[in-house]
């Protein structure tokens, strides 16, 4: 018994050496930054779906499960999140995923938001407080989410540090070199109108140069109303508007009458990695979008 105690010892000291990181993202397109930089050493889940409205994501049971065994949690932080996950991280009970802890990451901390309301009211639609909460679709500050994660995966997970933020490195190196790429394809549309059936978009179109100040729901979350799409028919007309972005989750029927009436196309886009076929990294999501945005202005 003597022999095994210390024996006992090692293996425990071994295993826990080989450990992977749980990691639960809220939504796959942090999964898809956490699986570049942790890579073998982390297990992810993705609680939200890639064609899942990230509002109303169904907030299963299974999910505390994750959460009570998580050592990091990715999540937006700009209310995006509101709906579910609160009562979610309740249930859990987990103090290395609470607010503050090392292994909580808010992917929205030290990014400026962008259309932050004067006010905020049930008449409004759904907005958010702190402002719009989909800036993902901004390769540059996915650079700065991912070094969120990366710091967060040190702190935790000291030992492997050095590995983190080298895949970091690289990842940041990939999307700068990216960055030239889709800027010159997007280059000659720059100025270009497009509307968007949510505004989810204000991010890409800043960072590309387009503009986005018309939408078929007449307000964030609020079904589009007859009278209401007419105004919007007449702003594409009048501004020669030639597509309108179509997320998973949006009706597509409506888009495509909208679309019928102006000339334009329904460009199915997407938030999230694995939406789209063939994008199952975050890279290869911003190419399809390139791609299939500047296929729709080019004609």
């Amino acid at each position: 018994m003597k022999l095994l105690t210390p024996l006992l010892a090692t293996l425990a000291l071994i295993a826990t050496a080989h450990a992977k990181l749980n990691v639960v993202a809220t939504l796959p397109d942090y999964a898809a930054l956490a699986t570049v930089i942790g890579g073998d050493k982390i297990e992810i889940t993705a609680m939200g779906k890639p064609t899942e409205d990230p509002h109303f994501v169904d907030a299963r049971p299974s999910f505390v499960v994750k959460l009570r065994s998580a050592d990091v949690l990715i999540e937006d932080g700009a209310e995006l999140e509101i709906g579910w996950l609160p009562p979610l991280l309740q249930n859990a009970r987990n103090a290395k995923i609470e607010t503050g802890a090392p292994g909580r990451v808010v992917a929205s901390q030290g990014i400026r938001l962008m259309d932050v309301p004067a006010n905020v009211t049930r008449a409004a639609g759904d907005v958010h407080a702190s402002g719009n909460p989909h800036f993902m679709v901004d390769p540059i500050i996915a650079k700065t989410v991912a070094q969120h994660i990366a710091q967060a995966f040190s702190a935790v997970d000291a030992p492997n540090a050095a590995a983190y933020q080298a895949n970091y490195q690289k990842f940041e190196s990939a999307i700068d070199a990216k960055l030239q790429e889709w800027g010159k394809a997007l280059l000659p549309f720059k100025g270009a109108n497009i509307v968007a059936y949510h505004d989810s978009w204000v991010y890409f179109a800043h960072r590309f140069g387009f503009i986005i100040d018309t939408f078929l729901e007449p307000k964030p979350g609020i079904p589009p109303s007859p009278s209401h799409l007419a105004e919007v028919i007449a702003k594409m007309k009048a501004s020669k508007s030639k597509a309108i972005l179509v997320e998973p989750f949006h009706n597509r029927k409506i888009a495509e009458k909208v679309a019928a009436s102006t000339g334009a196309k329904a460009v199915d886009f997407a938030q999230y990695p694995g939406a789209l076929p063939n994008t199952e990294s975050y890279i290869a999501l911003i190419d399809a979008l390139v791609s299939r945005l500047a296929a729709v202005l080019a004609n």
